[in-house]
């Protein structure tokens, strides 16, 4: 006799529903691109140090700096979260937690620099909010399992 019955999902059987897998999955994919968007912080902050004048300048906008903090600030963070990218990776809760602050920092720092690159900034937003969903759920996976509310 089987112990599944025949309108239980089978999804779950097991205690890992098609979401978990998916964003556990994406959680990978965060941490592994969370590095490689490190390295282009890393290397577009160095550029905007050494000569900012690669850099061109739009319109006037009310979150206006000077292109070398610019530089400063990209490079902080891609330290950051090349750091935090590996926590993520080998499976860290403070990876994760640190993961969904440097991707929401991110996130408002790409607000900030659009005048200057506004397709690559909106892409990185977009990116940032996928990182920030991928761990949360997997965040609220490890806290409470699948099991507690199907009782």
């Amino acid at each position: 006799m089987s112990s599944v019955q025949p309108s239980q999902d089978t999804s779950t059987i097991e205690g890992t529903s098609t979401k978990g897998v998916v964003a556990e999955g994406v959680a990978q994919f965060a941490g592994i691109m969370l590095c490689v968007v490190a390295g282009f912080q890393i290397l577009e902050g160095i550029v905007a140090i050494a000569n900012d004048s690669v850099l061109v300048k739009g319109l006037k906008y009310t979150y206006k700096f000077d292109v070398t903090a610019w530089g400063w600030i990209h490079l902080a963070i891609g330290v950051i979260a090349l750091a935090i990218g590996i926590a993520i990776v080998t499976g860290r809760t403070v990876g994760y937690l640190g993961g969904i602050a440097v991707a929401a920092l991110g996130a408002l720092s790409n607000f900030a620099f659009l005048p200057y690159y506004p397709l690559w900034s909106v892409t990185i937003i977009a990116f940032n909010v996928l990182v920030i969903w991928a761990l949360c759920r997997v965040l609220g996976r490890d806290r409470v399992t699948e099991d507690y509310y199907s009782e």
